[in-house]
């Protein structure tokens, strides 16, 4: 009976989650559709995009940890019923995502050479640049696609932006194919065809998104733009305290599987390009992860917004059990296909061979990489970011890089090694986090029953 406690949530958690994850889902497919693409130009392309995205990763980590703040902090007006409230934190957080966009395509751009000095292979390293630059101006139209799409979540209207990525995509592959091999009028520009996609796609989508929102009469009063008077900075603060600390939880993340792109570099392009695989893969499954995440950030923030906090925290749970269920799936899969998944990216034999062994590291960390994103995505709608940011920072950092770093020399375990430390990372945060949010619901509850 107390499991169906939770289980009995499993449909409105999903309900909620599935828009979310088929829209996560495609944006990792528009890289996912990129490096599949461009693996079958060789191994050494591969590991150029590669290469060319990690420091774009880090942006990205960047920007989209900063717009998670703007959803709970619309749930929760929701909950309370407060439009007004609702608009205002839309529109700043509207006008600030804009902002971070442009700012973060001049950082990448000012940080380039860096590239140059990652001890990468040179013939990867020239590859990359053109890809890195263009994928680079994506960064602003993919930032305040990110401030819409928050804004939908937090009003529990998931589908838009998820109708958003699926046409993303369909212009992504089409220009892919067109691009990249040098179809009918198109020239073949390779893996910088790739990057002129991926920046294409990025535009439509944000173009259709912010569509849509306009002709909805249900989003009417969201969309009606703020006169000067109505900009507060208060509202700027309040969005930026919640979005700094959660984008440094994104960047420790993100920063540490960064580390695992550059570290294998250093083995050479063969190793990068079956961590890469690997890592697309994992990342493909931790989108699932990200979706039940955002569900439960607008549930929890819900039941903030109306002060029920033993639903809040039954809520919550049922989206933990629901996540260490679906990835448990996803462990088995990854086990049983280890041999068969890496043939999607190359025909590489020698890199099928390490990428299939880093498969099973992948599978086994499956369960605590979705579990900490959705204890992360309770505590986002707690509005609790701060000590979470600290808890990640040790997990990955003073837990988990040290060992990547380690046993990732090659002549201890290599590309191996590397997944290790991001198994005990991740299994270090996902610990860290549950007491975490165990502690702060509890005394939640206990709080109000003293007031009664």
């Amino acid at each position: 009976m107390k499991i169906k406690n939770y289980t009995s949530e499993f449909k409105n958690n999903l309900k909620l989650a599935t828009p979310i994850m088929m829209g996560s889902l495609g944006h990792l497919l528009v890289g996912l559709i990129d490096d599949i693409m461009v693996g079958r130009l060789g191994p050494v392309e591969l590991a150029a995009t590669s290469l060319g995205n990690s420091l774009v990763f880090i942006a990205l980590s960047i920007g989209i940890g900063f717009s998670f703040a703007i959803t709970p902090l619309i749930a929760e007006s929701d909950g309370e019923g407060d439009k007004t409230k609702a608009r205002s934190i839309f529109q700043h957080g509207i006008i600030l995502m804009t902002i971070l966009g442009i700012a973060l395509f001049l950082m990448l751009l000012v940080i380039k050479p860096i590239l140059y000095h990652l001890d990468q292979p040179d013939e990867v390293v020239v590859l990359a640049i053109p890809y890195y630059e263009i994928v680079a101006i994506s960064m602003i139209p993919l930032m305040i696609f990110q401030g819409l799409k928050q804004f939908t979540d937090g009003l529990s209207e998931t589908k838009y932006a998820m109708y958003a990525t699926i046409l993303t995509n369909i212009v992504n592959v089409v220009l892919n194919f067109a691009l990249i091999y040098g179809l009918w009028i198109f020239p073949r520009l390779e893996i910088v065809g790739a990057a002129l996609g991926t920046l294409i796609s990025r535009v439509v989508m944000v173009a259709f998104l912010y569509i849509v929102l306009m002709r909805k009469e249900k989003f009417a009063v969201y969309m009606k733009r703020l006169n000067l008077y109505e900009i507060k900075a208060k509202v700027f603060q309040k969005i930026i305290g919640l979005g700094f600390p959660t984008a440094l939880q994104m960047l420790f993340e993100v920063g540490l599987f960064t580390a695992s792109v550059l570290l294998a570099g250093t083995l050479g392009a063969l190793s990068q390009a079956a961590n890469q695989i690997a890592l697309k893969l994992a990342s493909t499954t931790f989108m699932i992860a990200v979706g039940i995440g955002v569900a439960s950030t607008i549930r929890v923030g819900n039941q903030k917004g109306l002060k029920n906090y033993i639903e809040l925290r039954r809520i919550a749970f049922s989206n933990f059990l629901l996540i260490v269920l679906i990835m448990f799936t996803f462990t088995i899969g990854f086990m049983l296909l280890k041999d068969i998944l890496p043939w999607m990216f190359t025909d590489n034999l020698e890199v099928i061979k390490m990428a299939s062994g880093l498969l099973i590291i992948a599978g086994l960390f499956q369960l605590s990489d979705g579990l900490q994103a959705v204890i992360l995505g309770g505590l986002r709608g707690l509005q609790d970011v701060n000590i979470p940011s600290g808890l990640t920072f040790i997990a990955y950092w003073i837990i988990g890089f040290p060992i990547c770093y380690y046993l990732g020399k090659e002549n201890v375990l290599g590309t191996l090694g590397i997944w290790i430390g991001l198994l005990t990372a991740l299994t270090s945060s996902a610990l860290m986090l549950f007491f975490r949010f165990n502690y702060l619901s509890n005394k939640l509850i206990q709080e109000k029953n003293e007031l009664t």
